[in-house]
Order: C-alpha cells, then structure tokens, then sequence
C-alpha cells in the first residue's frame, strides 16, 4: 500500500471513530506502528487530525468529545498507575465523590477493596465496578443519563448534591492547564462536575499526560481549587506536558506522578535503559504521593493545603 492509500485509510478510520489507537490503525494497514506514527505525524501537519498518546483523534478538542469506547483505548497503561496511586489516597470508612471518566473507572475497580468507603457518584461505570463490593456503600445521583460517557448529568443530579459533604472529590477531564484548571468538552457534564466539587473538601484531579496543556470548552475546576494532580511521567519528548505540571506546581498544586514501568502497576520502576529526568519529580510507589518534589514556590504543602482548604470554602459561600 502506498503512503497515500495508507494516510487516506487512517483519516477514515479516524473520522469513523472518532479516535483510533496505533496498535488498530497499524494492524488495519498491516505495517508497523513506526510508520503509522509517521503517517499520523503528516495527517495532523496537515490539519486532518491530531496526534494524542498511544493513537489519534479527530481534530477541534474545544468542541468534540470522544466517545467512551475511543477514550477508553488510549494511554491505558498511564490511567491504570494514576488509579493505583490514587487509591492510596482513600481511607478505610471515609466518604468520597467520584466522577465520570475512564481513568476514574479505574480507580474505582481499586476502591472495591477499600472497607467502610462511602461513593457518591454521577457515573454508571463507577458505580458498577463497585456493585459487588460488600464492604463499600454506593450512592448515585439522580438526572439524566448520558450516553457517550455513561453518567447522569442535568438538574437532577445537580440537586441531588446539595447538603453534601464529603472529604475528597476524585475528577477527570478532557484537559489541563495551570491557567484554566480542569476542563471538559460538555457543558452539562461540566455543571455536574462543579457540583461535585461543592461537596468535598479536597479536591484530586486523575488526568494522564496527554491532557496536560489541552485546553477544551467548559472549565470544570479553577486551578486555585485543585488540591492534588495525580499523573504519570510525561516522555522525555512532551515538553508541553512538563511545562504544565511545573506551571501547575508553582501555583501550589501538589503533584503526585504514578510510573507505568511496570505496565499495570504504579512501581517506581522505569523501563530498560530509561533515567528519570531531573527537572521531573521520580515515580512515586504505588498508593503514595510524592513527598518533596513539586512543592512551588514559598512554603510547605501543609501550609499549601490549609490555604486551599480556605479558598475552597469561601469559593463555596459564594
């Protein structure tokens, strides 16, 4: 097949799907991923699509949304460490929000272990990965359920989150920037998303590397109120992403970067012949944040943390 054959098939493929990882689009072609990352290369040159981890997606992030099933395909090794890593976060009989997205998905398959968790949650796919959790109390809200993400969005579920109060609120998004915060491409899934973040009095952002810098529609999070990044280590090459998470720390977000050396593990294992980058902070192990790396500018995290936990509440006086 020649190249051009090849870069035609590849923009149907994307444009029928929305999103298409490597792995599909080089067994499609039948030729090898090296030269489907060049074809994709030359078709985002040229406006057609834009590049993301591990696969390509159609291009114009302020207004389209993938899907589940594309989104659930990309960067999967990166959301299973972010999870393993933010499980750690969650306390035996402790009360938490969970939003919708793939990444959070995954953190809830880990929370199942978690006895005495109380989940509050918008999302179908949270709250089934929960199902046969004896030990873990579900609660869901009400509204109207949308289908490309599975979760319930609108005046009901918004409603059924006032008087709520909760300790950590566990979100995703399309995108992160330390100018906007957390963003997201649906204006009812943003609303919902504001809603959850009322209710709790930290807040924890899941969001791979490949959201950091994307900038979409709706503002979900202001950066001020984000307690806590949960990440992986960006390859050497995304120097955006790098950028973005020290931009991101010296506004006091504190930072915890999940390694994926090992696959489906957190692990502070990096793969053969790779060096951890300096001007990064090391993967953390699984379940733990980062102690030290990315604190900003000017003071402690305990000292960070208390001045968050008063905007948060005088944000929700407002």
């Amino acid at each position: 097949m020649f190249a051009a054959e090849r870069r035609q098939l590849i923009l149907e493929m994307v444009r029928a799907n929305g999103a298409v990882s490597l792995r599909e689009l080089a067994r499609v072609v039948q030729t090898s991923e090296v030269t489907v990352r060049r074809d994709v290369r030359a078709l985002e040159a040229e406006g057609l699509l834009d590049r993301r981890h591990g696969g390509a997606v159609l291009p114009g992030g302020f207004t389209r949304e993938s899907g589940f099933p594309q989104k659930s395909h990309l960067a999967t090794a990166e959301k299973t460490a972010i999870a393993d890593v933010a499980a750690g976060l969650v306390e035996e009989g402790e009360a938490i929000v969970v939003g919708a997205g793939t990444t959070t998905q995954e953190l809830a398959r880990r929370l199942a272990r978690v006895p005495g968790l109380t989940v509050v949650t918008n999302s179908l796919l949270v709250a089934q990965a929960l199902a046969h959790a004896n030990r873990v109390e579900v609660v869901m809200t009400g509204g109207t359920l949308r289908g490309s993400n599975y979760a319930l969005v609108g005046s009901g579920a918004e409603q059924s989150l006032q008087g709520l109060r909760v300790s950590r609120a566990f979100l995703s998004g399309s995108g992160l920037t330390a100018e906007r915060g957390l963003s997201t491409s649906n204006m009812l899934s943003a609303s919902v998303d504001r809603a959850l973040v009322q209710a709790a009095a930290e807040v924890v952002v899941l969001a791979d590397h490949t959201k950091l810098g994307a900038d979409t529609m709706f503002q979900t999070v202001p950066t001020d109120v984000i307690t806590r990044l949960v990440t992986d280590e960006p390859p050497a090459h995304d120097d955006r992403a790098a950028t973005e998470l020290q931009a991101l720390a010296d506004q006091g977000v504190q930072i915890a970067v999940a390694g994926t050396g090992q696959g489906a593990g957190g692990g502070d294992q990096h793969p053969p012949g790779a060096r951890p980058r300096r001007d990064m902070p090391l993967p953390v192990q699984r379940g733990r944040m980062a102690a030290g790396p990315y604190r900003g500018p000017g003071g402690a995290m305990a000292a960070e943390t208390m001045e968050r936990t008063a905007r948060v509440a005088d944000m929700r006086r407002r």
